[in-house]
């Protein structure tokens, strides 16, 4: 059976290409490009909580940093660097091989790398902390969204949380069916290329984990933007190739959300999302 530091090393060690210094050390050391400023973000993700026992870990593997990508594409961030903290029942070197290949396969299509991290025997968990830059001033933030503004949908929802209920027993797909939407619950596609062409464009975003009605594992970006700027935001949607769709408008006075039908028309909407600890 391996080491701790034999497991890091045949697993998770990669030569540093843009850190100071990487993987190996007590601290990574960055040096982050002139003029930037950096964005963080950290996930965790618990077996029996955020995925089933015996889920595909090739396909944990990239759910575990494409999580981290959809924060950094929310704020409109560069990907850079990220950090992984991993706590294993036992060595499993077939577990950890497919594991590394969807996080490194990942992490390869968005220019990221692995620069340290922790590893621990413990009950399944996976954390990792995402590192980002962008100019500062273009940060999309939550709280930037003004009277009047437009609210956009990037892609859809509602397909990953079809696919958990399939795997639950709650309901029964066709074979397609539950493949797609299973699909889109493992393999989250973060809209980074998105966020990044939403710099400027944008004025607020929030990614689908947290918001829309607190709903779904889809990842995908709810975002505000001028009603001049619709132009702008379509265009920024064909070169990202990721369909944006108007669904709503900010409106002045206290925050809350109205969910209305096709004729206008108010739904009751009970409260929705995932609580640790509800």
């Amino acid at each position: 059976m391996l080491s701790e530091f034999e497991l890091i090393a045949k697993y998770f060690t990669r030569p540093a290409r843009t850190a100071a210094l990487g993987v190996g050390d007590d601290c990574a050391l960055l040096r982050p490009p002139a003029g930037l400023v950096l964005a963080l973000t950290i996930d965790t993700l618990s077996e029996n909580t955020h995925f089933l026992p015996g889920a595909d870990p090739r396909r944990l593997g990239h759910k575990s940093l494409a999580v981290n990508l959809s924060d950094l594409a929310a704020m409109g961030a560069d990907p850079r660097w990220f950090l992984l903290a991993i706590a294993l029942p036992d060595v499993d070197e077939a577990w950890l091989e497919a594991f590394a290949a969807g996080l490194f396969a990942l992490a390869e299509a968005h220019a990221i790398e692995l620069i340290g991290g922790d590893t621990t025997r413990g009950p399944r968990t996976i954390t990792i902390t995402a590192i980002g830059t962008l100019p500062p001033g273009y940060a999309l933030r939550r709280d930037a969204a003004q009277a009047g503004d437009d609210v956009w949908l990037s892609g859809a929802t509602g397909s990953a949380a079809l696919g958990l209920a399939h795997l639950k027993g709650k309901i029964a797909l066709t074979a397609e069916a539950a493949a797609r939407c299973i699909a889109r619950l493992e393999q989250p596609a973060p809209r980074v290329a998105l966020g990044q062409r939403l710099r400027g464009v944008a004025a607020a975003a929030i990614d689908v984990s947290d918001g829309l009605l607190a709903g779904g594992d889809d990842y995908e970006l709810v975002f505000t933007a001028a009603a001049d700027r619709r132009a702008a935001v379509e265009a920024a949607g064909r070169a990202a190739n990721v369909a944006v769709t108007r669904i709503g408008r900010i409106l002045a006075g206290a925050p809350e959300v109205r969910l209305l039908d096709r004729a206008g028309k108010p739904l009751r909407v009970e409260p929705l999302g995932f609580d640790h600890f509800r």
